[in-house]
């Protein structure tokens, strides 16, 4: 049925991708950006709930529409609790399901946060994008959260402790050593002259003068 809909929605010119398992979702969600999630709440490994509550977490916004047989309205009313912004109970019409996604891709419009700028960074949270001096950055998902918290800032300090609550989870060990090593390897695919600098027993903070240096010290 997954792929049935995939080639449906692509003579509506909408392109998708099939994850026949929890795994695979998560897998596709860690190395690529979606618009918008269709789930069904029961597959194998981890359920669909279980991906909702990780698109939740990650702070991407990323709507979510849950298409599924439980049809029920405490069914219904778990999976918004959850986090789903739209449901779609089957049996259902393909035109229906089209027509869901792209009043919740409207909406998606509508909410997308602004573009900031910021010492020749230009950061796109919409698009997940960085450029430098008009040039492309890739970054994994870890290094864009840190760098999305480093320019919100607007050259103020965050220190290690806000950096691992707001890039990683509740969980994470507050002795742990990855915002330094995050931060080290951002500051190295950013490339020189250094954009991202320590503060020695403070935190971290975009040096707005680095784009008329020329070059530093790479210091964690």
């Amino acid at each position: 049925m997954a792929e049935a809909i995939r080639d449906g929605l692509r003579l509506e010119a909408i392109a998708a991708d099939v994850a026949g398992d929890g795994d695979t979702a998560l897998e596709l969600l860690s190395t690529h950006t979606y618009d918008i999630a269709v789930l069904d709440r029961d597959i194998p490994g981890p359920s669909g709930d279980d991906v909702a509550r990780h698109i939740v977490g990650s702070g991407s916004g990323m709507p979510i529409l849950m298409l599924t047989a439980a049809d029920r309205l405490d069914d219904k009313a778990s999976g918004f609790e959850l986090g789903a912004d739209d449901y779609l109970t089957k049996p259902f019409e393909l035109r229906e399901l089209v027509l869901r996604l792209r009043a919740l891709d409207r909406r998606r419009a509508h909410s997308r946060p602004p573009v900031r700028e910021i010492a020749g960074l230009r950061l796109d949270p919409f698009r997940r994008e960085v450029h430098r001096d008009g040039r492309h950055i890739a970054l994994t998902r870890k290094q864009f959260a840190v760098l999305e918290v480093l320019v919100a800032a607007e050259g103020g300090v965050v220190s290690a402790e806000e950096l691992l609550e707001r890039a990683w989870d509740r969980n994470a060990d507050p002795f742990t050593n990855a915002v330094r090593i995050t931060v080290s390897a951002l500051r190295k695919r950013l490339g020189e002259p250094w954009i991202i600098a320590t503060v020695p027993g403070v935190g971290y903070r975009i040096d707005t003068r680095a784009k008329a240096a020329h070059g530093g010290e790479d210091r964690g």
